[in-house]
């Protein structure tokens, strides 16, 4: 930090906020830390009695906080991502469409391991709603080396940290099970809390079969609806141990790979995931998405939604955050839960 007369101080950085103080009219700073010195400010500067200044001295090899900023942006920023104005030494990221907002841990730790420097962004793997904040970034001090922003940029590896993928899925088939509904002795209230979820990505319903609880029956019905070609099957109901429940065994029976029956999750314990060889994803759901606010359907679906494989190890990773707390007032997804 160096104290130098005002008419020498263009180019140079500010080191504090400086206020300016007109009676009766305004009061506040005039201009910011981190400001760089302009021609056009030193008569502004010098009517505000500010003869001398305190800056940082540019020196070569350094690189002012906002275009440390812009590059830090350029790390990050993909498609579908709209940003601000640099503001301070920070740039701020928000979704310019709906989608799957996914996060490259691995290489943002490795960034963010190195000093002075920071990017922070929501957690990857969630839903986002176009205008929804994504990230932020910004160097510490209001100087940074430029051997520090080129470390940053090896670590990213050429490559943007974040993604916000767009919902590809359109189409979906329900199978029902259970007698009771295919009877008609009690209303099928499962497929709209379904179909509801589905219509929050854009996905609607062509096709759907009521076959009862055989296991062939049900099998039958998944083979009749992958006629249609729906991006998404769904059977919902039949999920558990009991001797009663065969969706698993129907949804193996038809031909689907079962990627995984069950998932540290709850609720949704009981939940299977599997694909068949063209890529469609079957999903069966257990009886707790029905009723519970929130259910591990809620974590999987929108990666479905935006066509994102979902592997055995995605689902085994829930544990940790895996437990919905089941508060009186969900503020789901702004909490803990699949996180």
């Amino acid at each position: 930090m160096n104290r130098i007369p005002t008419q020498e101080a263009v180019g140079h950085v500010l080191c504090h906020d400086m206020t300016q103080i007109i009676p009766g009219q305004y009061k506040g700073p005039r201009f910011r830390k981190g400001h760089v010195v302009r021609e056009e400010d030193i008569p502004v500067l010098l009517s505000m009695g500010k003869e001398h200044l305190y800056v940082w001295e540019m020196a070569e090899g350094c690189v002012h906080e906002d275009d440390g900023a812009e590059r830090l942006c350029a790390l990050c920023r993909n498609e579908g991502m709209e940003r601000s104005a640099v503001k301070e030494g920070k740039i701020e990221l928000t979704a310019a469409r709906e989608g799957l907002f996914l996060v490259d841990r691995q290489r943002l730790n490795a960034v963010n391991a190195l000093e002075d420097l920071m990017i922070a962004t929501r957690h990857g793997g969630t839903a986002v709603r176009k205008g929804d904040k994504l990230a932020g970034m910004r160097v510490i001090p209001l100087i940074i080396q430029e051997e520090k922003l080129l470390q940053a940029e090896a670590a990213a590896g050429g490559r943007p940290l974040l993604e916000l993928l767009p919902w590809k899925l359109k189409t979906a088939a329900i199978v029902t099970t259970g007698n009771e509904v295919a009877k008609g002795l009690i209303a099928d209230s499962f497929t709209p809390v379904v179909e509801g979820k589905l219509s929050e990505f854009g996905i609607r319903t062509v096709e759907h079969r009521l076959p009862g609880d055989g296991v062939e029956a049900i099998a039958n019905a998944i083979l009749d609806v992958r006629r249609a070609k729906p991006d998404l099957i769904l059977c919902t109901g039949g999920m558990s141990v009991d001797p009663d429940d065969n969706t698993p065994g129907a949804v193996k029976r038809s031909g689907a790979d079962i990627v995984a029956y069950g998932a540290p999750v709850l609720p949704g314990a009981m939940f299977l995931l599997g694909y068949f060889e063209d890529g469609t994803p079957i999903v069966g759901l257990p009886g707790c998405v029905m009723y519970a606010k929130r259910t591990i359907f809620d974590l999987v679906l929108p990666k479905l939604a935006a066509g994102v494989p979902v592997a055995r190890e995605d689902l085994t990773t829930l544990g940790e955050g895996g437990l919905c707390l089941g508060c009186e007032v969900c503020t789901y997804p702004n909490c803990g839960f699949g996180k």
